[in-house]
């Protein structure tokens, strides 16, 4: 039999940010418990800022029979003389029953000791609370709360409880809260309680109330409503996905509203007044005619249709916050781009201060000018210099976010040199997978400096990412490296720049390092591992190269027929195993036997005396000898009795394998 169920948690205003980290994990969690206790079925969850829902439509009223089976030790062990051992008898105990009641079965071989017990499912309503509490137990939102006299914690207190099956009340108790048939609405309605006597008459009631339940319901009525804002306003409301998720997660009835605020404060950059509007107040930033406005949008959870005084205090709020924001950034350019105080802000221990930092990204730069042949190599230096000097501003100490970006505006402001403005606005880039990179050689090379500074003086104090923790974002940083280095095609050799730098950093473990950076090129080409794997079997470190060999190779392995291809050139790599093919290979004409060693010698030289425009067409040609190859194995045999026939017939061979090394490392590929 199935009825409908509904589970209601009413709370204090769930703080919407760590709510939402936990948002992903909460359906599973439910789902895992009624797996657990054979109830799975569909559902869904439902949430505003004052109360967590899980709602079947049906429900089982009483669990499914199951079936346990235990296995035990083998009979050989149970059972002496055919009388049971301590073995068997602890078994049927486990089992709850007697040992005569005991069955065998084969299992990986041998014959144990077995017992299958049918259980009876209990019905939910027994359960169900017992259910609810491990769910609410399982929820976790990094900080908790504890109340009264409770040992137990929770984010928010619990107001009251609702566990609905069909039209009856389960009991239920939780933080002390029993399990009821009513809730609260929306406090502008009615402080009132909320009645409702059958499981499904709990929507339509709570609707009546002026709570929006569906969380995507209340989404799309903002966005519609943002939308009818635009057009009446001739604006463009800039729509920030993760500030609209928790704007959605703090209201139970939305209703967007536009707001004014003093055209004065639009001297600020862009980038302040919608951090300001975002992080304190949770507006969405307004355009007009392409350029930010003097509006706001704010998204109300009043439930009313008088709105003139809600507009008119969220615009007194804002007023002071735009104030200071102003008073930091014209302070900020009295003082100018002053690195005075970097040493005085320790970077980390063991690696100095801000201005130890600074000093070491400029060596790095110096090396990767030199490296580059890039001119002027003092500007850049300059750039490098200037680099930390806004976290030193007041407007970096509010918004943490804006660091670099102030150091652009105030960089402008001030005169300087465009191409260092711009770099100090790019020195973090790229600072996700997904991020865009700088925009010039010149940024380029700031931003490189930057991140590899980072990377070796961590590493060389033993702050080394592992697992799961990397709280220094190194990862990151290395896929900043490679991406700048493959994107702009640097000619940089990343085991050469980590041997030349190393004097840098004390106790920096080279080898680990390379390893490191190594590890996250999967990442940069996304391919089968063994293609890159046989890239730098070869030695190659130049990150550009690495990546376009990888690419073509890769295009070449996903192919249809690759298979085929692939037996052949494994037998090439099986037959010079003993060769050494780092020393000098010399092939003797005068020794072939058959024309087939020539016809394969003849096609080999024409492969490595062309030239090509790209790997792609190079590797074409080297696994077009694939048909020489196949005769020569069809019709010579390598191991000759006399030793220089069969010595010069693997050379053969190893020049192949060696013309393939230019690229890749064939043995190491697997398909």
């Amino acid at each position: 039999m199935i009825k409908p169920l509904l589970i209601e948690v009413l709370v204090e205003e769930l703080p919407a940010v760590p709510f939402l980290k936990e948002l992903p994990n909460i359906e599973k969690k439910w789902s895992d418990i009624l797996q657990k206790n054979n109830l799975l079925c569909e559902f869904s969850f439902f949430y505003t800022p004052r109360r967590l829902v899980l709602w079947h439509r049906e429900f089982k009223t009483k669990q499914d029979d199951a079936t346990q089976e235990f296995f035990g030790a083998p009979v050989a062990m149970a059972y002496k003389d055919g009388e049971p051992t301590n073995v068997a008898i602890g078994f049927a105990k486990k089992c709850g029953v007697e040992v005569s009641e005991l069955k065998t079965t084969v299992q990986n071989g041998k014959e144990v000791l077995f017992y299958e017990k049918q259980i009876s499912g209990k019905p939910t309503k027994e359960i169900l609370n017992e259910l609810v509490n491990e769910f609410i137990s399982s929820l976790n939102f990094g900080k908790s709360m504890r109340w009264g006299s409770f040992k137990e914690s929770f984010i928010r207190p619990i107001k009251s409880l609702s566990i609905m099956l069909g039209d009856e009340v389960v009991e239920g108790e939780l933080f002390g809260i029993k399990s009821s048939n009513f809730t609260y609405g929306h406090r502008m309605v009615s402080y009132d309680k909320v009645y409702f006597d059958f499981a499904g008459d709990y929507f339509c009631k709570l609707s009546k109330a002026g709570v929006i339940l569906d969380q995507e319901q209340r989404k799309d009525m903002i966005l519609n409503s943002i939308k009818e804002l635009e057009t009446k306003n001739n604006v463009k409301v800039e729509i920030d996905e993760e500030l609209l998720d928790e704007v959605v997660a703090i209201t139970e009835y939305p209703t967007p509203l536009l707001g004014t605020f003093s055209e004065s404060f639009l001297k600020l950059p862009p980038e302040v007044i919608i951090t300001s509007m975002k992080e304190h107040q949770r507006y969405f930033a307004v355009h007009k005619n392409g350029k930010l406005a003097n509006n706001f949008c704010v998204v109300t959870n009043a439930n009313t249709t008088e709105f003139s005084k809600i507009i008119a205090g969220n615009e007194r709020v804002l007023k002071p916050r735009l104030t200071d924001a102003m008073f930091f950034y014209e302070n900020d350019l009295k003082r100018g781009l002053d690195t005075s105080r970097l040493s005085s802000v320790l970077f980390a221990d063991g690696l100095g201060s801000l201005q130890d930092k600074t000093d070491r990204e400029v060596k790095v730069c110096k090396y990767l000018a030199d490296k580059l042949k890039f001119e002027p190599k003092d500007t850049l230096v300059q750039a490098v210099n200037l680099g930390k000097a806004d976290l030193m501003s007041e407007m970096v100490y509010e918004f943490t976010e804006l660091q670099g970006l102030m150091g652009y505006y105030y960089a402008n402001e001030l005169g300087i040199d465009s191409n260092i403005a711009l770099a100090l606005k790019e020195q973090y880039l790229p600072d996700g997978v997904d991020s865009e990179l700088p925009s010039s050689e010149f940024s380029a090379i700031v931003a490189l400096a930057n991140k590899i500074d980072t990377i070796f003086g961590l590493f060389s104090i033993g702050k080394i990412p592992s697992g799961a923790k990397d709280p220094y974002a190194l990862r990151r940083a290395a896929f900043g490296v490679l991406k700048i280095l493959n994107e702009y095609k640097f000619d940089i050799e990343i085991d050469v720049m980590i041997e030349e730098l190393s004097h840098n950093y004390k106790e920096l473990d080279k080898k680990l390092v390379l390893e490191f950076f190594e590890d996250r090129l999967q990442s940069i080409v996304n391919v089968n591992p063994s293609v890159l794997k046989a890239v730098l079997a070869t030695n190659e470190r130049n990150i550009s190269k690495v990546v376009s060999k990888v690419n073509a190779l890769n295009a070449i392995v996903n192919s249809s027929d690759f298979k085929e291809v692939s037996s052949t050139f494994k037998r090439v790599a099986n037959i010079i195993k003993d060769v050494d093919t780092n020393g000098r290979i010399e092939i003797n004409e005068g020794l072939f036997e058959q024309d087939e060693e020539q016809n394969l010698y003849k096609k080999y030289n024409a492969i490595v005396s062309n030239s090509y425009d790209n790997y792609e067409d190079h590797l074409d040609a080297l696994f077009g000898i694939k048909p020489e190859l196949d005769m020569f194995f069809d019709k010579v045999f390598v191991n000759h009795d006399n030793l220089n026939i069969r010595q010069n017939r693997k050379n053969l061979i190893s020049l192949i394998y060696i013309a393939f090394k230019e690229i890749a490392d064939i043995k190491e590929i697997t398909i």
